[in-house]
């Protein structure tokens, strides 16, 4: 029980916003201990005079009293990590947002919402429960309007917040470091006893300076490793035995960011980020088999037992396009859009991490200039696969379909039972692949190909339950005026359109996206 008294309850906080808004400022005026990581130390940040890499400090604060029944904790600490701000980075700051518990959103009071802003917003929105506005460089603002400037903005960021996780959240007016980055030290932050209130209401665990026994996910622990040449490792895992995969492809439960312009294409490669890691990978998608569009969507795990059908894009739920244009009509509705979506990434560079955690998708090759978001979409990673062949040793047990559908013609009828079909097939065709599927004639009578006829490509027909009266007559009459017409023309009417119209022959089936047989198959 001694033990349990000197527990800490550590929160992580992430301080995000688009450069030079003033979060690392922010950082120092909050921290009471700095980590060797912590305000722009390494030489690279210094000579550019930007945030290059994850940043970290923290502060202590009594344990609120509404967490007190959770443990015996003798303090609350809240480390800060300090994100870059600059779009080359945005890998960086995806990586960092994943350990957060909370996210500052570090606005400059006087340019508003800005391109590195909005994305910050989204990745909070993916990765984080709770956000808090800053509001920074309230200084500036001229003494005479300073608090009708900031009521402006207050006003402007709960519209842009209105339609998101985080509306209503709290928006804090500082200034975390007046004068600017050349003032004197002694310059007192202003506004930062009101952002600590807000701090006090959340929880996780980490030590800084302290002796731990134990550590988990989230926390920021040293540790000395000893015969070991840091050279070596640039950034790595930490980890029980065996909860880490390294994956050359995996599936994730897949959304797309509304805020991406554009669809998200099938075969399309995208920036890839996984934890701290950004490979380059290809996506495909897929959604359940047409029928169980309306099925209860399945979080947390994959089954392989069921079938999937192919999709040419993620499904938007506006237009529900998306779908292969050659599904056959009377199987898949247009607009039908189902409630969850899949993909499958393939990665460039295998990547190392835990099942179940965040995948985003990004185009970082946008110009970061451009007022666009670049963040596509977003995931869980369900299943994994290790093997570098996996497209021939685990891939095939993924059952995603393409439905497909071939047209032809009635050329003739041969007798009640059987007719005589054409342009289906071309000469070269093997027939021998399709002799036993069955077809579809636009009359509504059901047909099994029993094989070819001829050398032109030409195919017999069975009709187990036989023509109708009506076919028979409408084929009659077809056969009648192509016989008066002389080398197949049908007979004009006085306008020349056509008194006849050819029954068609419709031949679906489904293909299997990795079977290396590429069979086609019937229900």
């Amino acid at each position: 029980m001694a033990a349990a008294a000197t527990e800490t309850l550590n929160f992580n906080v992430g301080v995000l916003g688009h450069i030079d808004s003033g979060k690392t400022a922010l950082a120092r005026a909050l921290s009471t201990t700095a980590s060797t990581a912590a305000f722009d130390k390494n030489p690279q940040s210094r000579e550019r005079g930007i945030t290059l890499d994850l940043g970290f400090s923290s502060f202590c604060l009594p344990v609120p009293e509404h967490l007190r029944p959770h443990g015996d904790y003798t303090r609350l600490q809240v480390t800060l990590v300090d994100c870059p701000g600059h779009a080359s980075l945005i890998r960086t700051i995806i990586g960092g947002s994943q350990i957060i518990d909370l996210m500052m959103l570090v606005i400059d009071v006087t340019k508003g919402m800005q391109t590195q802003s909005a994305e910050c917003l989204v990745i909070g929105e993916i990765t984080c429960p709770r956000m808090v506005v800053i509001l920074n460089k309230i200084d500036l603002l001229p003494e005479a309007k300073k608090q009708a400037a900031i009521d402006r903005m207050t006003k402007k960021m709960q519209k842009t917040l209105e339609n998101t996780r985080f509306n209503g959240c709290p928006i804090i007016p500082v200034a975390a470091k007046p004068g600017g980055p050349d003032a004197p030290e002694t310059e007192t932050p202003q506004g930062i006893s009101e952002l600590i209130e807000v701090n006090r209401k959340v929880k996780s665990m980490q030590m800084f300076h302290k002796p731990v026994n134990t550590a988990i996910q989230g926390d920021r622990v040293g540790i000395c490793v000893t015969q070991f040449d840091p050279k070596q490792l640039e950034r790595g895992l930490v980890c029980a035995p065996e909860s880490l995969r390294t994956l050359n492809a995996a599936i994730i439960s897949v959304k797309k960011i509304p805020y991406f312009k554009g669809l998200v294409h099938t075969k399309a490669k995208f920036h890839i980020t996984v934890g701290h890691e950004t490979v380059m990978g290809r996506v495909t998608f897929f959604s359940p088999a047409p029928e169980d569009f309306e099925s209860e969507p399945v979080m947390n795990c994959f089954v392989f037992d069921r079938e999937y059908l192919y999709q040419e894009e993620y499904l938007l739920q506006a237009k529900g396009i998306g779908v292969d244009k050659s599904l056959a009509n009377d199987q898949v509705e247009g607009s039908q859009v189902p409630r969850q979506q899949w993909a499958l990434l393939e990665f460039e560079k295998p990547v190392t991490c835990p099942r179940l955690c965040l995948v985003i998708g990004s185009k970082l090759d946008t110009d970061i200039h451009a007022n666009t978001c670049r963040l596509a979409f977003h995931g869980v990673l369900l299943e994994g696969f290790e093997e570098k062949n996996y497209a021939e040793v685990s891939l095939p047990k993924l059952k995603v379909f393409k439905l497909k559908h071939k047209d032809g013609q009635v050329e003739r009828v041969s007798d009640d039972y059987n007719v005589i079909g054409r342009s289906l097939f071309k000469k070269e065709t093997n027939m021998q692949l399709f002799v036993g599927m069955k077809v579809k004639l636009s009359t509504g009578e059901a047909g099994v190909i029993e094989g070819g006829f001829g050398q032109s490509g030409k195919f017999k027909i069975r009709i187990p339950d036989g023509l109708t009266a009506e076919t028979k007559q409408q084929l009659s009459a077809s056969s009648k005026k192509k016989s008066k017409g002389g080398k197949g023309d049908m007979t004009k009417t006085d306008e020349g359109k056509s008194e006849t119209h050819p029954i068609i022959i419709t031949l679906a089936f489904k293909r299997y996206l990795f079977d290396p047989q590429k069979k086609m198959i019937q229900s």
